[in-house]
């Protein structure tokens, strides 16, 4: 089963603001990013369910699942979709384009990593004996 690191609880104290009708499954899909694209080349000490056994790391994590799902909610896209369908377009005189490899979504503003992100995982109370930023071990 997959983890989910932050609860709609923590994403209206994060924002201030109450969470939209779908935030579990924004909190499930952040959490699972994160997990592939940034928390998988950390090191932390975990429990038997793969979740921060220190409350620091969990903190942090939950920190940085809700600026994962508060920038998509910004961007207005919290899939990666809005990049994927077009190349080059043109409506009237108003011609778009963009390079053929951003028509995968890859670089969709939805699937990039917040940078508030990066700020809840680089706290000075992540000290390295708790949690190390892009550490691979086995």
């Amino acid at each position: 089963m997959a983890r989910v690191y932050a609860t709609s609880a923590d994403y209206q104290t994060y924002t201030g603001q109450a969470p939209p009708a779908d935030i579990g499954r924004l909190l499930a899909a952040a959490s699972g990013t994160l997990d592939s694209r940034v928390l998988r080349l950390c090191r932390y000490d975990v429990d038997p369910d793969g979740y921060p056994t220190h409350q620091l790391v969990l903190d942090a994590l939950a920190g940085a699942v809700c600026a994962q799902v508060e920038w998509g909610e910004e961007v207005g896209d919290t899939t990666g979709a809005a990049g994927v369908g077009w190349g080059n377009l043109k409506i009237g005189s108003v011609q778009l384009g963009r390079s053929v490899t951003a028509t995968t979504g890859d670089d969709s503003p939805g699937r990039q990593i917040a940078p508030k992100v990066w700020d809840s995982l680089r706290s000075p109370d992540l000290t390295p004996d708790i949690f190390e930023l892009g550490a691979v071990c086995s």
